[in-house]
């Protein structure tokens, strides 16, 4: 029987899962600060996407950007953000740690995975993946773990660039984990991507910029390191996820 590609978005707020679930993805991974590679949301966000979403809706579990080394204190509080999405109703977590010679660590990984299918959560392992020293060992061990997919650019900064890498990804999963491609995913390229590595869900933030309705420009400083970023905004777009679907099953 044929299964459609799906399409899982990344939600850097309400508004933009909203528009995910208009344009009909079938999953939210809701984070901030994309910029940095997505960190947590706030409680906030996290309870007000619950209750306006009814499709999946999967947390990203990072507290900072940068490396997937985390210290002591980081790891407690990723613990107690898993174990808020549980208390909040959410359908499943993102995570990943790493250790120092880039393997995963596979004692904290698995005690989050866990802590979350116990509560029913579901468990995706994020693009710590990707700076893994050994991708052929480290999907072995989650799978292990138990996660249901692992969300991959095949190593390589963009999925099209990592493509044969994950249609090998693919082939050694046999169907035990699901593989998902991120990063750079657009119109231009699910198509090809998907007929390339046979995979049957893909990962895309479907971002659009929205003018700020500011009349009034201070001209004069500059609040973060790109200039115009305070009169504009990124948000997932309705249109764009739409057709991205419509090329993923073309």
């Amino acid at each position: 029987m044929y299964q459609p590609v799906s399409l899982e978005v990344c939600a850097n707020s309400v508004t933009s899962a909203l528009a995910a679930q208009e344009g009909g993805a079938v999953r939210v991974e809701l984070c901030e600060n994309l910029k940095d590679g997505g960190t947590t949301p706030s409680h906030g966000t996290i309870l007000m996407a619950r209750s306006l979403l009814h499709i999946k809706l999967y947390v990203l579990i990072r507290p900072r950007g940068g490396d997937f080394l985390y210290n002591d204190m980081e790891y407690k509080l990723m613990m107690a953000d898993i174990r808020y999405c549980i208390d909040a109703g959410c359908d499943g977590v993102v995570i990943g740690i790493l250790k120092e010679d880039g393997s995963i660590d596979i004692e904290r990984c698995t005690e989050m995975v866990r802590l979350a299918r116990q509560w029913g959560l579901g468990v995706t392992f994020h693009r710590a993946f990707d700076m893994c020293a050994d991708q052929h060992k480290a999907l072995e061990e989650i799978i292990e773990m138990g996660c249901e997919r692992v969300l991959t650019s095949g190593g390589k900064s963009t999925a099209i660039e990592g493509a044969s890498n994950l249609n090998r990804l693919v082939e050694q999963a046999a169907d035990r984990i699901s593989i998902m491609p991120g990063s750079g995913v657009s119109e231009a390229n699910v198509a090809d991507l998907i007929h390339f590595t046979g995979v049957k869900e893909v990962h895309s933030s479907a971002r659009i910029k929205v003018a700020s309705k500011m009349k009034f420009h201070n001209e004069s400083i500059m609040m973060s390191a790109e200039a115009g970023d305070e009169y504009s905004i990124d948000v997932t777009g309705v249109d764009r996820v739409k057709e991205l679907i419509r090329l993923a099953n073309s």
